[in-house]
């Protein structure tokens, strides 16, 4: 059985950083294509940060710079450091699991996480 599971999220002031992690169980993010994705209130959920087996890391353009995503190498277990956060990185973080080549939203999902940015 697939489970993910995310952790690391919290309230930060702006400018301050988290690190988000993603414990999977079931399937290993060195066989699958890992991905971060968040939804504010009122607001589509969007991309933020994928990371492919075999190619380089993906990231949506407000975040390139203060964003990395990595995976642990045993493949367990995916991270999202966030920098400088911004009030607009506010959300529930979502991380995902799929097999290359087909959408996340055939994947499998975490519960999320919740980020809030303050000033």
């Amino acid at each position: 059985q697939v489970k993910l599971v995310e952790s690391g999220g919290g309230s930060v002031q702006i400018g301050g950083s988290l690190k988000l992690s993603c414990a999977a169980t079931g399937v290993r993010f060195s066989d699958y294509c890992g991905g971060w994705f968040r939804q504010a209130p009122g607001k589509a959920r969007e991309d933020v940060a994928t990371l492919h087996t075999t190619a380089g890391p993906f990231y949506r353009q407000s975040v390139k710079g203060r964003f990395t995503v990595s995976r642990d190498s045993a493949g367990n277990t995916l991270h999202l450091q966030m920098n400088s956060l911004k009030l607009e990185d506010s959300g529930v973080y979502y991380c995902a699991a799929v097999r290359c080549g087909r959408d996340f939203e055939s994947g499998y999902w975490g519960q999320g996480t919740q980020v809030t940015v303050s000033s």
